[in-house]
Parts: C-alpha cells; structure tokens; sequence
C-alpha cells in the first residue's frame, strides 16, 4: 500500500512538472542596437511591442529587449539571422539594411532627399507598394518575416567642428554605414566616408578617428554624441526608415495565433511611433540645447539635394517607376 502511494505521490509530482513547463512563456529575443528608453523613437519602439504582445497573449509571450548593441551591431545582428543562428527573433533594423542582401526595393528607403516630410513617408508606409517591400525577402527565400515599417525622424550629420554650408564638409572624414547609398552621398558633399562600428563610434569621435557622422537628433542624443561632436546640422538628407523583422527561428517557436499576435503588436508599436516620432524630436532638440549642443538650421537645401542627384540615379536604374510612385505619394 505504501508502495502503491508512493508511486502516486511521484505521478503527481511528474504531471506538475510537465503542467509547470507547459505554462512556462515563450521568450522571444529583441535586438537593438540604440538604448532601450522612452526619450528616443526607437525604444519606444520596442516598449511598445512588448507591452502589446505580453498583452495580447496574456503572459504566453514575453519579450526580452535587448538594447545598446549588446547581441552585436546591426550588421552583425543581421547576419545571424541569415545564418539562423538563433540568437535573435525579433529586431528593429534601419529599412534600407537589407537592400545588400538583395532586396532591391529597399534601396529606395535609404535614397536622399525622397521623402519629403513625415507626412510622405506615412503615405508610402500605409500604400500598397509598402506591404510590396516588406514582402521581397520572404518571397526571396530570406529567413525572416517583415512586419512593419516606421521612423525614427530625419538623419542629420553632426560635427566636432562648427559646419555651415557643403564646402565645409571638404574632405572631412565622415562615418557612415558600410551601404552604398550613404557612402556616395558622403563622396557626392565632397567628404570622405569612413566605415566604423556604432559601438565604436562615440571613441572614434573622441579620438578624433572621424570628424563626423549622421543619425536623427533622438539618436544622438540617447549615445551622447552631442559631448564628443556638439555642432548638428539639420540637414535631413535622409529620413530614418525603420523596420520590425521576425527570424525563422523566432517564428517556428509560435503557432498561427501566436505569430498573428506578432504581427499585431509590430502594427501597433508602428502606430504609435507616427504619433510620437515628431514630438519626441523636438524634445530630443531641446535637451540637446540644454546640455550644450548647438543645432544650425540648414535655410536652403537646394545645393544638397543638387550634390546627391547622381546617388539617386546610380541607384534606381531599371527601379524608375517604383521611385515615380513613392513620388506621387508626396
């Protein structure tokens, strides 16, 4: 009888332990390469999608952000996740990033001067022709699922010097990313485009390794960049297009309803990233000027955009009329 107890205690305690693991939640991984805050668009970004996922599921999902470029910068992220070596599910990437992966269309996210305002960039966010370039690399056969676009406000460069004009920037040495577009952009202004790690960027202006580099004001802000290069130059030669994308080893973790909750919460988090990103600039500015930083108005944009004609025609060869219609969007 004792025996035959102690056999039942022991089930007892086998199907808590398997009723324990069936409620354990699912964690899916979220890269980043900015800090996680809510002063900058992109952590609220990712506040937002945790917030509404771990909701809709109700505890089923929870989501560990990862900010700061603590899993590698975005390059390096994004190569993981090509390779599928799991380490990310989900991560926020600027949407041009996969253009040298051959997704042709996103080239168009990275182009200068093509976006007008924030107003033009959400009409093409919200067309058809958006839901077409989130698409292109799943239908390439890439391992990953686009979910959707946002912003993060208009790319500036800032300085370690005061700039005013084009001729200032004369063989300056300006930090880019390793992309085509922005290394032409930076030939085409007369400066010297340099390839350095985010992560190594703040010592790389300290050192003085470059002169220069470019991101929204929110960006340069959260990094603090401002104490390093404290002349920004409103510019906007580009605007800051993000994406939401799902790994194939994040989705093979979910069921349909499970990923239908994905996609939903990356929707949201977008909403509300068109109806903070212009607020949250302007108070990134302002801070800026509180702690020192001088922001110069560039009045006449005509000679920038003159300098970067020959980017946007090298890029868009045989692309024209999908750049007509981003066009018409204005």
């Amino acid at each position: 009888m004792k025996k035959l107890f102690g056999l039942f205690i022991a089930m007892i305690m086998i199907v808590s332990c398997f009723a324990a693991l069936a409620d354990d939640p699912i964690v899916l991984t979220y890269a980043e390469v900015n800090p996680i805050e809510d002063k900058t668009v992109v952590g609220n970004v990712a506040l937002d999608f945790k917030a509404k996922l771990e909701e809709l599921s109700g505890g089923q999902i929870q989501v560990d952000l990862q900010g700061s470029g603590v899993l590698g910068s975005e390059a390096q992220v994004l190569a993981g996740v090509l390779s599928q070596d799991g380490t990310v599910d989900i991560v926020r990437i600027s949407a041009f990033a996969l253009n040298q992966y051959g997704c042709t269309k996103s080239v168009f996210l990275s182009l200068p001067y093509v976006f007008t305002s924030e107003d033009h960039y959400w009409n093409f966010v919200h067309s058809d022709l958006a839901k077409e370039f989130l698409a292109e690399p799943t239908e390439k056969g890439m391992p990953l699922k686009g979910l959707a676009y946002g912003e993060e406000g208009f790319r500036h460069f800032f300085f370690k010097k005061e700039v005013h004009e084009i001729a200032d920037l004369k063989d300056m040495k300006i930090r880019v990313s390793d992309d085509p577009i922005m290394q032409g952009l930076v030939k085409g202004l007369g400066a010297n485009p340099t390839t350095v790690s985010f992560g190594e960027l703040y010592t790389a202006l300290q050192s003085g390794v470059v002169d220069a580099a470019e991101q929204p004001s929110g960006n340069y802000l959260s990094n603090s960049f401002q104490e390093v290069a404290p002349y920004l130059l409103k510019d906007g030669h580009t605007l800051g297009t993000i994406e939401l994308i799902a790994t194939q080893t994040g989705l093979n973790k979910l069921n349909e309803e499970q990923i239908g909750w994905v996609q939903e919460a990356a929707d949201y988090a977008m909403i509300k990233c068109q109806e903070n990103v212009v607020r949250l600039q302007e108070e990134a500015e302002a801070t800026l000027i509180e702690k020192g930083a001088t922001i110069i108005e560039v009045e006449d944009k005509t000679p920038w955009v003159e300098a970067c004609k020959q980017v946007i025609t090298d890029n868009t060869k045989g692309l024209e009329a999908d750049l007509e219609a981003i066009l018409a969007l204005q």
